[in-house]
């Protein structure tokens, strides 16, 4: 069976249980604190578990993108190595939401098993939970006579927690779980070994497939468990896992999910897979790795140093120095895998398919730059082999691994595997110190702590009202206490609320809340998950009071025209640059907007002349807000609302619309009640983000006044300099005036410069053979000290020179060599410097032949010029023994 078929079947037979089946939510996570990226098939619904929102079906079925590369569900060091973990994997799902429970989930999962996919039902094993006396949980003895119904007792085995009790982080949902086995083995294998001695045993071929977890706890952050307001089931079966079983095959890889892939990169590399053990490795690694990071692209998180965005990299470039280090592949090369992977998955996932330009493009743009940075690390390392190797020591310390690591993005074993070409061994202990050392640098900077949840009423549903009211009176329905930095605040949960929470690139609301005469400021509001959290700095003193929650008005009414001018720029762009325009990011404040958009090119002048003429002309048409509610997808498709990938969107959505023949979109920000209270709109940046995705930074409204107010009076003040009301003409005879200055200057300059070099050629001094020359100068710049060495090296075959300069209160240091000395002596100036340097404090390299370093310390170029010497004089001395 098919991989596409295998996925519809599934789909298929939870369909006909009365299951609706929904879109995979975006693999970026969004309003939740403790996940990067969707890492399982519940991370979606984590809300309905907890009882903060109701389920509008009570029976869904779905396939999830997923990505397991951090925290605590993190398989990355075994991708590639085994043949059968993945960081990003597709999650079959099957959920009850507070409906049925195991007997129908356990009886299920064994008919589509056995019945519709025809696995043999004497090679299933499962497992139940055996209980934990720690946590008080009895054995999950219920589950276990379900399945007795399917299987003999020998092939229902139990397991502690680590195997059979399902958690999703530190805190939140969770429960005992059943998982499915499926034994690969061949028939005298089996007949061997037994089965259920190698379940939860990493068997390449005993593998888990299917995995049903029975919510009905949430994880206290004490570590205690509470009950659930109802339970539920969730289910998560591996795409690929299940499409090795039905295949026939003995990994992953070897399914019609990779194959294409694989051939792709055959043709690429020249190497075969299944050929050597080396090379297959590196090969699972980059077609499992551009599966994560086009699907992550795709959904709109670019690579970056921070966040999920380093994560991203980090995939990025391990794929690409696998590829590197053992296929040969030097030029970039990772790109070329998306079109394959958008053609394959193009039904299952269309969005791939309709970005595949841009994530190719940012694709390779990151391959340029890492492949750029390897190389400079390769060198580096290269040095470093030579500098041990003179110094007799055949270890490269732990520091320096690190540093590897830290600037050139060289992860250990590819420092070991290089050290290794070179005779050396790498300080791993160090380097693991070091990392250690990062990491709780990095952990004191985001030291944060949160409570749990105290609630002080029920309530079935937290409402928001701000779209039609800023002040609402509400009661406080929930609240926590969080600890960041030693500094305490408070996250408080409303009924009601006029509050907007960031979302979608708009920023949160702020104004306040009032209990009775105390009023508390709302310094943020944030939503987490489907939860308003409002950010205050202390506790109301009656907390079940009623509350009277107002909006900053005059915030939210600059924050909403700045929304509103986002959505006719974004149509703007389209009509001038084309349909290909997509948005990518945004920021919405009640100071300005920031509009990033899927673009391949500068935009010229004209471009942006016109994209501003045209939303100022929607301004001053004053086109009324047409916004609809709880519109149907399909519906709000179907009407050409504009979606943005990336973002997760419900079975109803909100409309806005602004002229249906020019901008419609889905969004839950908050608007304008017509284009003509958005006042002006004013481009006043235009930049590149990442390859393909370009930035417009613009203002609206009272902001466009200030920044003409603010321009009209500089160019008052720059006519009262120039004492002419034309300022073109002013400023022409400006220029003109300074490239005559500039002409003598610089005529005076080589004449200074003409004097210096004939006074140091008369200081020359001849020892050993060699012609010196050096000391420490007054020249204008960097260039003229080039210049400078750059003529007195044509006087001598045999010429060294060493010359410091101060330089706007900075040390300048510079070592030029004749070729004869650099190849017969063996000197290198790169190499010196790097010794002289220390004498500024400062830093610095170059070629054999020529080298120059910066300091902050101009006072010790006169010592700086001396070590120099002195080193060049020990390398002549060591060369010639």
């Amino acid at each position: 069976m098919q991989s596409q078929a295998i996925r519809q079947a599934f789909l298929d037979f939870f369909r006909s249980k009365g299951h609706d089946i929904v879109a995979s939510a975006p693999i970026v996570v969004q309003h939740d604190p403790t996940l990067l990226f969707t890492n399982a098939g519940m991370n979606p619904f984590k809300d309905i578990f907890l009882g903060n929102r109701e389920a509008v079906e009570k029976r869904v079925a779905d396939t999830q993108k997923c990505l397991r590369v951090s925290g605590k569900h993190n398989d990355l060091e075994e991708v590639g190595v085994d043949t059968y973990h993945h960081t990003m994997f597709e999650m079959l799902g099957n959920w009850s939401f507070g409906d049925y429970f195991k007997t129908e989930a356990i009886d299920w999962a064994w008919e589509l098993l056995t019945s519709v996919y025809g696995i043999d039902p004497d090679r299933i094993y499962v497992t139940v939970f055996e209980g934990d006396q720690t946590d008080k949980l009895a054995p999950d003895d219920e589950a276990a006579q379900l399945w007795a119904k399917h299987l003999p007792p020998n092939r229902i085995l139990r397991f502690g927690k680590k195997d059979n009790f399902w958690e999703m982080g530190d805190t939140g949902p969770c429960g005992p779980c059943s998982e499915l086995h499926v034994d690969m083995r061949n028939e005298a294998d089996r007949q061997a070994i037994a089965g259920a001695t190698l379940v939860n045993n990493d068997h390449p071929q005993v593998i888990e497939i299917w995995n049903l977890v029975f919510i009905q706890f949430n994880r206290m952050a004490d570590g205690s468990l509470q009950d659930l307001p109802a339970r539920h089931v969730d289910t998560g079966m591996g795409f690929e896992r299940l499409s090795m079983v039905l295949q026939n095959v003995q990994s992953t890889y070897d399914t019609d999910v990779f194959a294409p892939l694989l051939r792709k990169l055959e043709h690429i590399s020249g190497h075969q897979y299944a050929a050597d053990p080396r090379t297959d490795i590196a090969m699972r690694v980059i077609v499992d790795h551009i599966r994560a990071v086009s699907f992550t692209i795709a959904d709109g998180q670019l690579p970056g140093n921070t966040g999920a965005g380093y994560v991203i990299r980090r995939i990025l470039r391990r794929a690409v120095r696998y590829g590197y280090s053992y296929l040969g592949l030097d030029e970039p090369f990772f790109h070329k895998l998306v079109p394959v992977l958008a053609a394959q998955l193009k039904d299952a996932f269309p969005e791939l398919a309709q970005q595949q330009d841009l994530v190719g493009r940012v694709i390779q743009e990151e391959e340029i730059s890492f492949l750029r940075t390897l190389s400079e690390g390769l060198k580096r390392l290269d040095h470093l082999g030579k500098q041990l190797a003179e110094a007799g020591t055949g270890t490269l310390d732990g520091v320096t691994a690190f540093e590897l690591y830290d600037t050139f993005g060289f992860p250990l074993d590819l420092t070991r595997l290089v050290a290794a070409e070179k005779g050396l061994q790498v300080d791993e202990a160090g380097f693991e110190r070091e990392m250690a050392a990062q990491k709780a640098r990095s952990r004191s900077a985001a030291e944060s702590e949160t409570s749990d949840w105290i609630r002080l009423q029920p309530s079935d549903r937290m409402q928001f009202v701000g779209y039609d009211q800023l002040a609402a009176e509400s009661r406080l329905v929930m609240y926590r206490q969080v600890e960041h930095k030693k500094k305490v605040s408070y996250q408080l949960v409303l009924d009601r609320t006029p509050f907007y929470a960031e979302s979608g690139g708009q920023i949160g609301d702020q104004g306040t809340l009032n209990f009775g005469k105390e009023t508390l400021s709302v310094l943020d509001t944030r939503k987490e998950n489907d939860l308003i959290i409002h950010l205050v700095e202390k506790l109301p003193a009656q907390p079940d009071a009623s509350v009277l929650a107002a909006v900053d008005r005059e915030r939210r009414s600059l924050t909403a025209a700045n929304h509103s001018a986002t959505h006719l720029l974004h149509a703007a762009l389209k009509e001038v640059l084309g349909n290909h325009v997509a948005q990518k990011g945004s920021y919405v404040g009640p100071d300005r907007l920031r509009f990033d958009f899927s673009h391949f090119s500068k935009l010229s002048g004209d471009e942006l002349a016109r994209v501003e003429q045209i939303v100022n002309a929607r301004i001053r048409a004053d086109i009324a807000l047409d916004e609809r509610r709880e519109v149907p997808m399909d519906e709000a498709v179907a009407m050409g609302a504009t979606a943005l990938f990336g973002e997760k969107y419900g079975d109803r959505v909100r409309v806005i619309t602004f002229d249906p023949e020019f901008s419609r979109e889905l969004c839950g920000g908050t608007h304008v009640r017509a284009t003509g209270n958005i006042g002006a709109f004013k481009l006043v940046a235009e930049s590149a983000v990442a390859a393909g995705i370009r930035r417009i930074e613009a203002i609206t409204g009272p902001a466009v006044e200030a920044w003409m107010d603010e321009r009209l009076t500089l160019l008052a003040s720059l006519g009262d300099l120039l004492k002419t009301p034309d300022l073109v003409k002013g400023v022409q005879k400006l220029q003109d005036e300074n490239a005559s200055l500039r002409k003598l200057a610089g005529e005076g300059a080589q004449v200074q410069l003409t004097k210096l070099r004939d006074s140091l050629r008369a200081s020359a001094v001849e020892r050993d053979g060699v012609q010196w020359i050096e000391g420490v100068v007054e020249v204008a710049d960097a260039e003229a000290l080039k210049t400078l060495s750059y003529e007195l090296r044509q006087d001598h075959a045999r010429t060294a020179i060493v010359l410091g300069a101060e330089l706007d209160g900075k040390a300048l240091l510079s070592i030029m060599l004749s070729d004869a000395l650099v190849q017969d002596q063996g000197w290198n100036a790169a190499q010196s410097i790097r010794e002289a340097a220390r004498s500024i404090q400062g830093g610095g390299g170059g070629q054999p032949f020529y080298a120059t370093a910066g300091g902050k310390k101009p006072e010790g170029l006169e010592a700086a010029v001396k070590a120099a010497i002195s080193h060049l004089r020990e390398t002549k001395a060591t060369a010639s023994k």
